[in-house]
């Protein structure tokens, strides 16, 4: 996928997070701001799955289902969904272990349980 189209998305999710905290509000658990961002990104003709298995491998190892991925946007963005009252540097590494993890470039970090979104709303590039 082109950075042009993976920039786009961003954009839709963006709107997209917007909305369902205009909506719900801050204080709720993350499962409900999942399935509502989920429910608007599929408003805006974008494909989504939610609660994805990261399968983990050290060495040659298959170690099994060691994460899950909150959100995988269009097989390319990793979401990650949070209701915190404080976001914490180890936020951040576990969206990049996804990203690598997972082979990917971009995700997103979103912290619903602000008074305004786009203080909870992080992008982080891996490898872009």
């Amino acid at each position: 996928m082109k950075n042009d189209e993976l920039n786009r998305l961003g954009g839709l999710i963006l709107d997209a997070s917007i909305m369902a905290h205009k909506e719900l509000g801050p204080g709720l658990l993350e499962s409900a701001y999942t399935f509502a961002l989920r429910k608007e990104l599929i408003l805006r003709g974008v494909n989504c799955r939610l609660q994805v298995p990261v399968e983990f491998n050290y060495k040659g190892d298959a170690l099994g289902k060691i994460y899950v991925i909150d959100i995988l946007v269009e097989e390319q963005i990793i979401i990650e969904v949070k209701s915190v009252d404080t976001m914490i540097p180890i936020f951040d590494a576990q969206l990049i272990t996804y990203l690598k993890l997972y082979q990917k470039k971009l995700g997103y970090l979103i912290n619903f349980n602000v008074p305004l979104l786009k203080d909870g709303f992080h992008r982080i590039v891996y490898k872009f």
